[in-house]
């Protein structure tokens, strides 16, 4: 009885070890603006291979439905990092406690906009439709936004209709209730292959734009800059193992967006050249980016972009 105890007091001394956090590694919360997008999976990866935590980070990883949502989380202290859009880079102006700390994604490669199998066919059948977002100011609702404008009919020619979660989106289509979704392309890739829905629209050709930015509050810019860059270079490392490791990359994907290896395959191979290597900011796609938010009234006039990021964090 006595070898019992102490084997079970052995044994128990070691599931408290494993249960501990790590020892020496600073706490980081990291928030999603969706959860189900694949470019989003990066911090997931960072997370499990392991390499957050070789550069001193404990990363928690907090999913949202839409960047606005993600914004009141920042303005209320619960986050340190956000992964959102580059037309949120609007909300700095609007007084969004936060900078623009890295450029992680060019062309919305990611993005679709989905109708029901006996919808609308293309973009020019979308006119007066009602097609669902995330929350209004969103990546979502500027590409719908986009798609009106670039049809000639002004950026309210088609009816946006801010929705929340995707799920509810869906289910919404299904039901008749909205036209058309926009989503990313492993849910639209999911929709078609069980004939849900079929995909009309594609962004491609926006070459000059900034899909995604990652940016870091003001307050752990001020308190702990140290882990801001300590962050970006677990970011880019995570990047380049996922290009070398498809494989594993797909598997811990498949995991977090809740798709088949098979749909998640297929949207790597869509999205994995829409990351960028250094995170730099690229004046062309800042000009879109600043021109959007007037057309789209998200602000009377075109900001002072190089006020709205710092690139002082990338690494050398």
């Amino acid at each position: 009885m006595k070898a019992f105890a102490r084997t079970s007091l052995g044994l128990a001394a070691l599931c408290t070890v494993a249960m501990a956090p790590a020892h020496g590694l600073e706490k980081l919360r990291v928030g999603k603006s969706v959860s189900e997008a694949f470019t989003f999976t990066p911090v997931e990866i960072g997370i499990r291979t392991g390499i957050f935590a070789k550069n001193g980070l404990d990363v928690e990883s907090i999913a949202f439905t839409g960047d606005a949502r993600m914004q009141t989380a920042a303005a209320a202290g619960s986050l340190d990092i956000l992964i959102g859009s580059g037309p949120a880079m609007a909300f700095i102006v609007k007084g969004a406690p936060i900078k623009g700390v890295a450029a992680m994604a060019g062309p919305p490669l990611l993005m679709a906009i989905v109708a029901r199998p006996d919808g609308p066919k293309s973009a020019a059948e979308l006119k007066g439709k009602k097609v669902g977002v995330s929350t209004a100011g969103s990546l979502t609702y500027w590409l719908v936004s986009t798609t009106s404008n670039r049809q000639g009919w002004g950026p309210n020619g088609i009816q946006i209709q801010p929705m929340g979660a995707m799920q509810g989106q869906i289910a919404a289509l299904k039901r008749g209730d909205i036209d058309a979704v926009t989503t990313d392309i492993g849910n639209a890739l999911n929709l078609e292959e069980r004939g849900e829905a079929r995909i009309i629209v594609r962004f491609n050709e926006l070459t000059d734009f900034h899909l995604h930015v990652i940016f870091a509050t003001n307050q752990i810019i001020a308190d702990k800059p140290q882990l801001v860059g300590a962050f970006l270079k677990g970011w880019f490392e995570t990047i380049a193992y996922m290009r070398k490791n498809k494989a594993d990359t797909v598997k811990i994907a498949a995991e977090v967006t809740s798709k088949s290896a098979a749909i998640t395959a297929r949207t790597y191979d869509e999205c994995m050249s829409t990351f960028s290597d250094t995170g730099k900011f690229e004046p062309k796609a800042l000009a879109t980016l600043a021109k959007s938010y007037v057309e789209l009234k998200l602000l009377p006039a075109e900001p002072d972009m190089s006020q709205l990021y710092t690139e002082a964090f990338l690494p050398k």
